[in-house]
């Protein structure tokens, strides 16, 4: 079984068209979203409305939660998201904004004997930063009683083992903080009782998004992350 595993679209249309059709390619058996679907780009209702057509099973991310509660306790109250969550709760359509509330905050998935947990933050919390060998991430695993724990939320992925359990960040579709404008997710392949991580980079046409955000004026540190993939 392969599975695809992407999340913080944060609305770059663009950029999921691009990774879906990247996986399609992979022959992945199914895609699993980890959240955060809205915030910063320029569009949030297009992102939802991809996302329901495809049927990818996806879970909460921290700001979808926000743009929804239209409340700053699950995002950072900084210049940036003062304007982006209320302009994306603004755009939301009222049946997108139900699809936001029914989604779960973690999914669980069983295959030959491993318990594989998905979740947005971390298994503790939604928007807990579990980054690579921090101090939140050795205190989470081992609280973790899974196999393999897959987060989202840092947007830059990473791959580190806690003795037999396994901590796996996919990255980000459409807000990069690698240093490049590309998108990243990985790929689950699980067989022969074994898993094979495999991390994809992609390319798109960024400056599509970008113009859009121009043209509705979303904040310009937002566009120039698009472009630069630094925060």
């Amino acid at each position: 079984m392969r599975i695809a595993v992407i999340s913080d679209i944060h609305g770059n249309l663009e950029a999921l068209k691009t990774a879906f059709w990247d996986i399609e390619e992979r022959n992945a058996d199914t895609i699993i979203c980890l959240g955060d679907l809205t915030g910063y780009g320029p569009y949030p209702n297009e992102v939802i409305d991809f996302i329901r057509e495809k049927r990818i099973i996806s879970i909460l991310g921290n700001y979808d939660a926000a743009v929804v509660e239209e409340k700053f306790n699950c995002i950072r109250p900084n210049e940036v998201n003062k304007f982006c969550m209320p302009w994306a709760a603004r755009e939301l359509t009222q049946d997108n904004r139900e699809y936001l509330k029914s989604l779960p905050q973690n999914f669980v998935v069983k295959f030959q004997g491993k318990e594989i947990v998905f979740v947005h933050g971390s298994n503790r919390d939604m928007n807990e930063y579990l980054k690579e060998n921090s101090k939140e991430a050795e205190e989470a695993m081992k609280e973790f009683s899974g196999d393999v724990l897959v987060c989202a939320h840092t947007h830059i992925p990473y791959e580190k083992h806690y003795g037999d359990k396994i901590l796996l960040n996919d990255g980000s579709i459409g807000k990069p903080k690698i240093g490049r404008p590309n998108g990243t997710y990985i790929i689950l392949d699980m067989q022969n009782n074994s898993l094979n991580v495999e991390f994809i980079e992609f390319e798109y046409d960024y400056e599509k998004t970008a113009a859009a955000m121009e043209e509705k004026r979303i904040h310009l540190s937002c566009i120039n992350n698009i472009r630069t993939g630094i925060e």
